[in-house]
């Protein structure tokens, strides 16, 4: 019913290794939090009693559904987005478009494949969720009401991402619209229902995936049949707009395939004579050569639209994202709201603080697939192979397509800076601290623009490079937090929390190592990775208990320009890239 594209991968899905490898981490990850939970909670208090045990259940269960909805959604976005991509850069989707296939053959059969990983991994962390019901504090009921809820996402995730790579020609675009459209839903469903008085309870869940995934993971879930009723209409809302979505996708795949960008070259002219009438006709065209800098890879990406014209509407997007967010931050400000006394007596920190951080961390996110699609647009093109052969210096690369990337992705970088002198000039932060925020903020977007030109060199194919790169920005943003609030959330003496500390930091340091050090491990490269993690979760901690901000400021700066010299110092000096002879086995398995 799918069609041939879905039956190949489904065929081809069981014989790839990295698909049992990719299972058996996601599970072990889960496992691991739980285990940690449980070996930092038992060290402060043993659980000796049904309460004490179902207080544990509960709370682990609570903070591992919205992990488990953020990590699969966001792999089913990125993976929908990217494999469509992948299949126009390398030109096959024409010929896709060239057979008998339908168009829901071709989406449908597209969407079903790359939603089998995702779809996968739920299935195999409901044995490990159903356990936690023995422990106490949660029930059956809330585990399928949260996998419900999850599926439906991970359904609406990929559709969005389907349709928006079979809409857009670069991947760049794919990857940002769809990161931004599922961001803009979510943040409209909030906005609609906080600024709405009176609001059945039933739409307000509908509406927000967060506010329905926390009704599912509540214990009144299984006793409120309004709560019950208000998940099952968000699934049903979710998959009437994904349904809505495949079939725009399939009346319009051969309406935007082959894109417009796609020229056919006229016929050769038979006779001397229609030459000479097609040069008197061209004449008036020639005009003089541009002239081109000194590094012409820099010139290609500031100079033309290297990444397609259609990235205006990112910058739109991306432009509405902010809009939104500094309209709470400005509401937040003007109802003097804007901070929050913390924990510490006489220490404050901004209720702002979580908007900017979103912000911050999505343009992070962006620049990043940027900067990979920089490198694999090149090698899926075919033209990283030419560019080796010319007289370019590594440097001239380099520097080119990072500076290239900058420059592109300036309204991504330059309006949260903006947004943080607004938050100076209305007294929420210090001028000092604003200072730290913008140099670090610089900092970082330097980094994750080096992190995605490592990655596009060192692996092959664009969807293995795309996820590498942003799994680990993923990780250092996201895997960090999970760690520090696991740590503050069960309080006790340091030296019972200490195993538990190192083995996320260690296992976290491990899978940093495997994707920096894929092709080219080194003793920089070794050291990073297991530092990086710890200096990111020192200047987590050192931020929320509201210490001198310079030593945050001071350790991300050692820890990040650090790992940044580990990665960009090899590609200066030895410009080792992955190429055709490993695009075979590369491509075979992507």
């Amino acid at each position: 019913m799918l069609g041939p594209i879905f039956l190949r991968e489904a065929a081809v899905v069981p014989k790839r290794p990295k698909t049992y490898l990719g299972r058996g981490i996601y599970v072990l990850a889960m496992f691991m939090l739980l285990c940690t939970g449980y070996l930092v909670l038992d060290g402060s208090r043993t659980l000796s009693t049904s309460s004490d045990s179902a207080r544990f259940g509960g709370w682990m269960f609570t903070l591992l559904a919205p992990l488990q909805l953020l990590v699969l959604t966001s792999l089913a976005a990125v993976g929908s987005a990217s494999s469509v991509a992948q299949e126009k850069d390398r030109r096959t989707l024409i010929l896709l478009l060239l057979t008998r296939l339908t168009g829901f053959e071709i989406v449908g059969g597209k969407l079903a494949a790359t939603l089998l990983a995702p779809l996968a991994m739920l299935a195999c962390g409901l044995p490990l969720f159903l356990c936690l019901p023995f422990l106490g504090g949660v029930s059956p009921s809330q585990v399928f009401g949260v996998f419900a809820v999850t599926a439906a996402s991970i359904l609406l995730a990929g559709t969005v991402g389907t349709v928006v790579g079979m809409w857009r020609e670069k991947t760049f675009q794919a990857i940002a619209l769809t990161v931004l459209f599922l961001l803009m839903y979510v943040g409209l469903g909030e906005l609609i229902v906080d600024n709405i008085a009176g609001m059945p309870e039933v739409v307000q869940l509908s509406l927000s995936p967060l506010r329905a995934l926390a009704a599912a993971a509540s214990p009144m879930a299984a006793l409120s049949p309004v709560t019950a009723a208000g998940i099952t209409s968000f699934v049903i809302v979710t998959l009437v707009v994904s349904i809505a979505l495949l079939i725009l996708g399939v009346f319009k795949v051969r309406v935007w395939n082959p894109s417009r960008e796609v020229r056919f070259k006229a016929p050769e002219p038979e006779s001397s004579a229609e030459l000479e009438t097609e040069r008197e006709v061209a004449s008036w065209k020639v005009r003089e050569p541009r002239r081109v800098w000194n590094n012409p890879i820099l010139w290609r990406e500031i100079r033309t639209w290297a990444y397609g014209r259609k990235v205006i509407f990112i910058r739109v997007a991306f432009a509405c994202l902010f809009a939104l967010i500094a309209g709470v931050i400005f509401t937040q400000i003007q109802s003097g709201d804007a901070l929050e006394r913390a924990g510490r007596i006489g220490r404050a920190i901004p209720s702002v603080t979580i908007p900017l951080t979103v912000l911050g961390v999505i343009s992070l996110v962006l620049v990043n697939a940027l900067a990979v699609n920089a490198v694999t647009g090149e090698r899926d093109g075919l033209a990283l192979d030419l560019l080796l052969v010319t007289d370019l210096s590594p440097a001239e690369f380099v520097f080119g397509k990072l500076l290239g990337v900058l420059y592109v992705a300036k309204e991504m970088i330059v309006l949260p800076l903006l947004l943080v002198v607004y938050l100076a000039i209305s007294d929420v932060v210090t001028v000092e601290n604003a200072c730290y925020l913008i140099l670090g903020g610089m900092l970082l977007y330097f980094f994750v623009a080096m992190l995605g030109v490592h990655s596009g060199l060192n692996h092959v194919a664009g969807r293995t490079a795309t996820l590498a790169s942003l799994g680990t920005v993923f990780f250092l943003c996201v895997g960090i937090a999970i760690c520090m609030t696991i740590m503050v959330s069960f309080r006790g003496a340091f030296q019972l929390q200490l195993a538990p500390f190192l083995v996320m930091i260690l296992g976290g340091g491990a899978a940093l190592f495997a994707s920096l050090g894929w092709r080219n491990p080194s003793s920089a490269i070794f050291l990073a990775s297991f530092s990086l993690p710890l200096v990111t979760f020192y200047a987590i901690t050192q931020f929320l208990l509201q210490t001198d901000h310079l030593y945050v400021f001071f350790a991300i700066t050692v820890g990040y320009v650090f790992t940044t010299a580990a990665m960009m110092i090899p590609a200066l000096s030895e410009f080792d890239v992955s190429l055709e002879r490993d695009r075979g086995a590369a491509g075979d398995s992507a």
